[in-house]
């Protein structure tokens, strides 16, 4: 199963419409958000797509009750507070906004985690623990919207980088 990763999609709704239809061509049907979202529209390219969506909280979601009333109005779109533990497949994965909000520990009884907050992608492992964070969906701190797609068979990771031009509206 090819999962997509995305974060930090701050409002930039033309950069996450792009960022869906690049995962949709490249088989995704379910997404992971690591937070920020920042307001409830910022849904809406989930639900235009029809992608089902599981996502966490992060610092710069300042009308989380409307974020969630938005998500609702969608199928197959949840949102939980940042760290949220669920299980896909095989795997324990932690979603978390900034992975600093959580011990060690956590992070470690999990075989998959997946981030945001810095807008940097990245992909480390510690003991047998994957994580990843997809980067900026927005490309406003960095100019190229980011994400990530997760094979859970493999646990390949593979990064997404959007060319500047190419996702404007």
């Amino acid at each position: 199963m090819r999962v997509g990763l995305i974060a930090d999609t701050h409002d930039r709704l033309p950069a996450v419409d792009a960022l869906l239809k690049e995962m949709m061509g490249r088989g995704v049907n379910f997404v992971l958000h690591a937070g920020d979202f920042c307001s409830p529209f910022s849904l809406k390219p989930f639900q235009d797509h029809g992608i089902a969506m599981a996502g966490v909280f992060g610092r710069n979601d300042g009308d989380p009750e409307g974020i969630r009333a938005f998500a609702a109005q969608g199928m197959g779109q949840e949102l939980f507070e940042s760290p949220h533990s669920l299980k896909l497949g095989d795997h324990k994965i932690l979603m978390v906004h900034d992975i600093g909000e959580v011990v060690e520990r956590s992070v470690l009884a999990h075989s998959i985690v997946i981030h945001g907050h810095t807008h940097l992608q990245e992909m480390k492992t510690r003991n047998e623990t994957l994580i990843v964070n997809p980067g900026e969906a927005c490309g406003w701190l960095y100019g190229s919207p980011t994400a990530a797609i997760l094979d859970l068979d493999t646990r390949q990771v593979e990064f997404i980088k959007l060319p500047g031009e190419d996702w404007a509206p």
